[in-house]
């Protein structure tokens, strides 16, 4: 009996679909990422073994490291508010275009008397510019008391809400710099706040 012979097919397979999936989850999630902010307190956070996520929005973070308090707020219409009060409190008047660079500068930490000279940078030499750190005396200059209220004040006018607080602080850094940031929240009445940590592995058993 002859042996039936069984008609070869063809073992190809149109990848058309799949590299369109592919380039629209890479279109995505380069889309949806958020460049790493450039943190120029150099904190070392502490490690921790719970993992609760920082709110990504309505989020003051107050960065500490090398003895020296740096300032943060989520939103970028509160930042341009937050600089227009301060100027009115501290006389000085901001250009647009100082306005513009403050509104996209994410963290900075230099005192009201150096803040144009820092926006005035050139983006490319903003780096090395030597950031001296927010005042936070206690008795006489404090400036980080008055940048949080301020904030504080743009949000609740903004979006009627309150700005949530973290502390992101250097795991080297010396006690007295933090009691100093924790008692301007605490004159604030500011008593619920985060701590930023990073993630430590348990150790097996």
């Amino acid at each position: 009996m002859p042996r039936v012979k069984v008609a070869r097919k063809s073992t190809a397979i149109d990848m058309t679909a799949m590299c369109d999936v592919a380039f629209l989850l890479l279109t995505f999630f380069i889309l949806t990422a958020k460049p790493k902010i450039e943190d120029p307190s150099h904190a070392e956070t502490p490690p921790s073994t719970m993992m609760i996520p920082v709110a990504d929005a309505d989020m003051i973070t107050i960065h500490v490291g090398m003895d020296k308090a740096f300032y943060s707020v989520t939103e970028q219409d509160v930042r341009v508010k937050t600089l227009e009060a301060m100027g009115e409190a501290y006389g000085v008047k901001f250009t647009p275009e100082e306005t513009r660079r403050f509104e996209l500068t994410q963290v900075f930490g230099v005192p009201m008397k150096s803040l144009k000279s820092f926006l005035d940078t050139d983006p490319e030499n903003v780096k090395k510019f030597p950031q001296a750190g927010i005042p936070v005396d206690t008795t006489n200059n404090n400036e980080l008391y008055n940048w949080i209220y301020k904030s504080r004040q743009a949000e609740k006018a903004l979006h009627e809400k309150d700005l949530n607080v973290s502390i992101k602080a250097d795991r080297a850094e010396e006690y007295p710099m933090i009691n100093k940031v924790i008692s301007v929240l605490e004159k604030q009445k500011k008593f619920k706040f985060q701590l930023i940590t990073s993630l430590k592995t348990a150790p097996k058993k």
